[in-house]
């Protein structure tokens, strides 16, 4: 019998587990998706042939009335080291007002000052070592060994722009345009799988079971017990000594959640699931990150476009096998900006993802051309959605309705970031690289009207979805501060669903800092001592 078992292998799951074998636990990670033994999934830049693998579930939203009523896709990581596995690796925190945010509503421990020493406990950065930034830790965290002409270009015009350059988003201030640091390591990707559970299976104290899907914690009386689990069509039951974590994400933990008696009454009514605990709040509070291209064509081949045809795919694998470098070393995401719309010296509320190629998702033909892509995002929205169960039937998906642009204040200020998008992409760096003229939206598109029609026609998540468990200490909160779901005993959260309020920029590295911080947690240790950065 395990000791503790943990519903999820993703970047939450997986640093959590690691340290708890580490530490003499024995552990049981019960992962939906296959071993990451994928060959592209180690690769930089492997993660775009990725995308439409059966390594992502592809969740449907609920047709969204802001945006058209389409119904876009959700993908989230289905594979052992979750997203963390397939995404393009950049690592990005947030800023401190972000998680003094999460302190100030409920989520004592969990200010700025209490986090970044377990960001920094986890990171071995090639770069960086002082008050902000850790080496020796477990996720390796690297600069971009390649860099393309044109995200050099968006680096220079955003300064242009009037947005200063910063060699660090994650240091004492966010804001600035720059190259993004990548969770990578010796020219190889580094997710919490590799960095985190490779070397506690050393330990013998960790066991991973791959294509298991939890289908419902199992209970006696108020106390959490073990789990269910199906696996190649056969039921199992497995228990736990001491705790079972949920650790299958925004999206799954809390439809396990409702599945298993938890969750808000009348929903769980609606498909003849018995009460085992009232939680009105678990599935509310849905937050994810959306964005809309601003594109330019390039006046010859500049960027990536071309670069996966057959032989020069062939010349760049060589490259990187020989000497890991070219092509096959980016993560695509090459650089980021922050900045405020409203007063460019304020704190950030807008992030922009820079890709030297046309990336532009959706139902028609793919764009066959060289391009420049800027994807600005709304870094806190306002909209607030949920996740609902379509069924009682574990096997099925849930409703994901994340009521993107229902906030007012987010189209507000999708359209100034879609303006200073545009901006970015006439300045004089880009000159030598792009046509003058706007591919997209296209310079016919100047109003409020025309634009706020084009994010609607054009909006996508940047598959960030986070809050569906919110930690604190009111009657709406599911999880406390010590992610114990409230009301019952031996079961915690320990993923990105307990967020309070989604974070300013990618969410991969905070879900690794979770699983660091819960495994102090649960190990009843004193947190480390708050930073005075």
């Amino acid at each position: 019998m395990a000791d503790y078992i943990i519903a999820g292998g993703g970047s939450a799951g997986s640093a959590l587990a690691g340290r708890l074998a580490e530490a003499g636990a024995k552990v049981l990670v019960l992962e939906s998706g296959p071993r990451d033994r994928h060959p592209l999934i180690h690769i930089p830049a492997g993660f775009v042939k990725l995308l439409d693998s059966n390594l992502l579930y592809h969740y449907a939203t609920e047709r969204q009335a802001a945006l058209n009523g389409r119904a876009p896709v959700m993908p989230q990581g289905h594979v052992l080291g979750g997203g963390g596995s397939v995404n393009a690796a950049i690592y990005i925190r947030g800023q401190r007002s972000d998680y003094d945010g999460w302190a100030q509503s409920g989520a004592d421990g969990w200010s700025y000052r209490d986090v970044l020493p377990y960001f920094r406990r986890a990171e071995d950065n090639d770069r960086l070592a002082d008050e902000y930034h850790g080496n020796g830790g477990p996720l390796g965290v690297s600069d971009l060994r390649q860099i393309s002409d044109l995200t050099r270009a968006f680096v220079r015009a955003g300064q242009e722009a009037g947005i200063p350059f910063t060699p660090d988003f994650n240091g004492a201030r966010q804001r600035g345009v720059g190259f993004n640091q990548t969770t990578t390591r010796n020219g190889r990707r580094c997710s919490a799988a590799v960095g985190y559970l490779r070397p506690a299976m050393k330990t013998g104290n960790l066991e991973v079971r791959t294509g298991c899907l939890v289908t419902r914690i199992l209970f006696e009386g108020d106390r959490a017990v073990g789990v269910e689990y199906s696996q190649a069509g056969r039921l199992e039951q497995v228990c736990a000594a001491e705790e079972v974590i949920l650790s299958a994400g925004a999206v799954q933990t809390p439809k396990l959640l409702m599945l298993s008696g938890v969750g808000p009454e009348a929903e769980l009514a609606r498909h003849g699931i018995a009460v085992k605990q009232r939680l009105e709040g678990v599935g509310q509070n849905l937050q994810d990150h959306l964005e809309f291209p601003a594109v330019r064509f390039c006046t010859g081949r500049h960027g990536y476009y071309g670069e996966d045809n057959f032989f020069r795919a062939i010349k760049n694998g060589l490259q990187y096998l020989l000497f890991k470098s070219g092509p096959v070393m980016s993560n695509v995401t090459e650089a980021c900006a922050f900045m405020n719309v409203d007063d460019m010296e304020a704190e950030p509320n807008i992030q922009m993802h820079f890709v030297p190629i046309v990336f532009m998702e959706g139902d028609e033909q793919p764009v066959k051309r060289a391009g420049a892509t800027v994807n600005p995002c709304v870094l806190r929205p306002e909209s607030r959605g949920e996740i609902r169960l379509r069924s009682a039937d574990p096997a099925e998906n849930p409703v994901i309705d994340p009521r993107y642009l229902s906030a007012p204040e987010d189209m507000r200020l999708s359209v100034k970031a879609l303006n200073l998008a545009r901006r970015i992409l006439s300045q004089p760096a880009f000159a030598p690289f792009l046509e003058p003229q706007e591919a997209f939206p296209g310079a016919g598109l100047q109003d409020e009207a025309a634009l706020q029609a084009y994010i609607r026609a054009r909006g996508k998540t940047v598959y960030h979805p986070v809050g569906t468990c919110r930690m604190g200490k009111d009657d709406r909160a599911v999880v406390d501060p010590e992610l114990r779901v409230r009301g019952l005993r031996n079961l915690r959260v320990v993923d990105n669903s307990i967020m309070p309020a989604l974070i300013s920029g990618n969410t991969n590295a905070p879900a690794i800092m979770i699983g660091e911080k819960a495994s102090d947690i649960i190990r009843g240790l004193k947190p480390l001592p708050p930073s005075n950065a």
